[in-house]
């Protein structure tokens, strides 16, 4: 890990295909989102680098801008099925921030050892000097495996 990434991992009673069908659904998103930003999203599955999907914002969850609602596109930036999944985001700041979330799978004795990750080692000068990132704290990324783990265990 970097200054500018945060990386949480946790074990996960379930296999690297169920829970990538979670990352990859829009639905899943919001189900397993603890910031409490994500409100619903729109589109399909995805299913490789370059898909996107819509997600409808709050960032009155975080009570740190006064943004209100907002939607967001995700964009898929890397895909390996059932073992990687990243993107980025477009929406309301222009240019893109360029930041990145993503997600890598690794079959375990348990099930699936779950990376977790946040980069904004590429974001653009003026959000670097604005000095706000990282946005979540990495306290949130381990939320987000606590929900995705009781979203996905039996």
């Amino acid at each position: 890990m970097t200054e500018e990434r945060f990386e949480v991992q946790r074990q996960i009673a379930a296999q690297p295909a169920e829970i990538f069908a979670v990352l990859c659904s829009p639905a899943g998103h919001v189900t397993i989102d603890s910031s409490g930003m994500l409100q619903s999203a729109e589109g399909e599955s995805v299913s490789g680098v370059g898909d996107k999907f819509v997600v409808h914002m709050d960032r009155e969850a975080l009570n740190d801008f006064p943004m209100g609602k907002y939607d967001v596109t995700v964009i898929i930036t890397e895909f390996a099925p059932d073992s990687h999944i990243e993107w980025t985001i477009d929406g309301t700041i222009q240019p893109p921030i360029e930041h990145l979330y993503g997600y890598r799978l690794e079959p375990s004795d348990v099930g699936t050892l779950v990376t977790s990750y946040y980069d904004w080692s590429r974001i653009a000068p003026p959000y670097r000097e604005a000095g706000i990132f990282p946005i979540i704290p990495e306290a949130a990324l381990r939320a987000t495996l606590g929900i995705l783990a009781r979203t996905v265990q039996k």
